[in-house]
C-alpha cells in the first residue's frame, strides 16, 4: 500500500494540525462522551486513523492546507475523532481498495464507503449517511446519449479496481466489456485518449472526473445506488454503538449535508 509517500506529499503539515484541533475543538454534539472504553475501541493507538482515497469528494480532495481539503470522509472522521476527544490522522491511499485493505488488517481505525454486503465480511458497517447514483461518463468525442448505448459487444467500459462497479455491471449489462483501471487519474486518461468509451461508477466521482475533463459527459439516469456508511474493523463490537450513533447525529445536525456541500458532491441524497 503506497501511503507513505502520498501523505508526505500531502499531510505532513495537515496530520499535525488537524490532530491539534481534534485535541482543542470542543463538540456541539448533544451526544454523551465517549467512555474510555469506546475511545480504546475505536482508537487503541490513541489517535483515530480515517482511511480515505484520492480523488473522490465521497472520501478525500486534498490540498496544502486543512482549510483548503476537502471530502465527506475526511470531514466526517475529523468530527468524530473530535467527539471522541483523540488526535486526527487522515491515512491517504491512491484507490479505495487500498483503503478497505487497511481496515481489514487494522491498519486503519474508520472509513467512510459504500456498505455493501461483501465488504460487511472484513468490517462492521454502520447505517447508511449518504445514498449515491450510479452512472457512466463518457470522453469528449463520444457520441452516446444514454446509458443503454453502450451496452453492446465491443463497448470498453472502465471499472476501478477492487470496486463493487465490476460485478454489478456484468449482473446488469451484458453485452458491454469491463476494463478494469488502476486509479481513478488512469480513467480520466484513458477517457481522454479514447481508450474506453464509457467509465462507471458512482456519480460523486464521474462529476469530479469530468470537471478534469473538458468536452466530457456524465449520462443522464442511473443504474443503480450506492450506500455509503462508517465501516471500522471486525473485533471492534464495542464502539459500534457509539459509531452508530455518531452517523445519527452528523445526519441530524447537518454535519454531512455541509461536509457534502463544501466537497460539491453531486447525485446524492442524505436518507432519513
Amino acid at each position: 500500500m503506497k501511503t507513505k509517500s502520498l501523505r508526505s506529499l500531502f499531510f505532513l503539515p495537515l496530520v499535525f494540525s488537524a490532530a491539534m484541533l481534534a485535541g482543542c475543538a470542543v463538540s456541539s454534539s448533544n451526544a454523551p462522551p465517549a467512555s474510555d472504553e469506546v475511545r480504546q475501541v475505536l482508537a487503541p493507538s490513541g489517535k483515530l486513523r480515517v482511511a480515505v482515497y484520492v480523488g473522490s469528494p465521497t472520501s478525500i480532495i486534498p490540498a496544502a492546507t486543512p482549510a483548503d481539503t476537502r471530502g465527506v470522509g475526511y470531514e466526517l472522521g475529523r468530527e468524530l475523532a473530535r467527539r471522541l476527544g483523540v488526535p486526527f490522522e487522515p491515512v491517504v491511499f491512491p484507490k479505495n481498495a487500498e483503503s478497505l485493505a487497511s481496515i481489514k488488517e487494522g491498519k486503519s481505525d474508520i472509513t467512510f464507503t459504500n456498505a455493501t454486503a461483501e465488504r460487511a465480511k472484513d468490517m462492521d458497517f454502520s447505517q447508511p449517511f449518504l445514498d449515491v447514483e450510479r452512472g457512466f461518463l463518457v470522453g469528449p468525442k463520444s457520441p452516446v446519449q444514454r446509458q443503454e448505448e453502450l451496452d453492446k459487444p465491443g463497448s470498453r467500459i472502465g471499472a476501478s479496481i477492487g470496486s463493487t462497479t465490476e460485478a454489478i455491471l456484468n449482473r446488469q449489462f451484458k453485452n458491454m466489456k469491463i476494463v478494469l483501471t488502476p486509479t481513478l487519474k488512469a480513467a480520466t486518461d484513458m477517457l481522454a485518449a479514447g481508450q474506453l468509451d464509457a467509465f462507471a461508477t458512482n456519480k460523486a466521482i464521474l462529476y469530479e472526473m469530468s470537471d478534469a475533463l473538458p468536452g466530457s459527459r456524465v449520462l443522464p439516469g442511473e443504474w443503480g445506488f450506492e450506500h455509503f456508511g462508517a465501516g471500522i474493523p471486525k473485533g471492534r463490537e464495542a464502539g459500534q454503538a457509539y459509531v452508530r450513533q455518531f452517523i445519527a447525529d452528523a445526519k441530524a445536525d447537518g454535519t454531512v449535508a455541509r461536509a457534502a456541500q463544501r466537497a460539491g458532491v453531486r447525485g446524492v441524497v442524505v436518507p432519513k
